[in-house]
């Protein structure tokens, strides 16, 4: 496995598991499932159940780590490592890739609301429709 590019987060305790997680999200360019994380500690040499990537997600995602998602109304969520910038994607309605707009198309709008004293802390924004390889099929 890889070693980890950061710090170990504080008031995590460090084991082995939360280690090849952490470093499978320290390299991805995309959200991931926790299957997509399993497979690839598991590529990268590791071994763990995918029981236990739930585990370490809930806690990651407790202390603020981790983000999670669910897209296109799913069961399944997907996760990625907070980086504490503001991100949108598109989904593919077809092949359920996921592609990371470049742009937020929210940030000059300005909603109409009843309540004037209503103040917007944050959206999510939900794309969605065909890729290249799905739209030519």
């Amino acid at each position: 496995m890889k070693e980890l590019q950061t710090g170990w987060p504080q008031n995590i305790k460090k084991t082995k598991p939360r280690e090849w997680v952490l470093s499978v999200f320290e390299n991805a360019q995309k959200p991931l499932s926790a299957m997509d994380i399993c497979s690839q500690v598991e590529k990268n040499g590791g071994s763990v159940w995918l029981s236990t990537v739930y585990r370490i997600l809930e806690l990651f995602v407790e202390k603020g780590l981790v983000i999670k998602t669910t897209v296109m109304n799913s069961d399944m969520a997907v996760y990625e490592l907070n980086r504490y910038q503001h991100k949108h994607y598109a989904v593919c309605m077809s092949c359920h890739k996921i592609v990371t707009m470049k742009n937020c198309p929210m940030e000059k709008f300005v909603p109409k609301l009843e309540d004037d004293d209503f103040h917007v802390m944050g959206h999510n924004l939900e794309v969605y429709g065909y890729c290249r390889k799905c739209s030519t099929k």
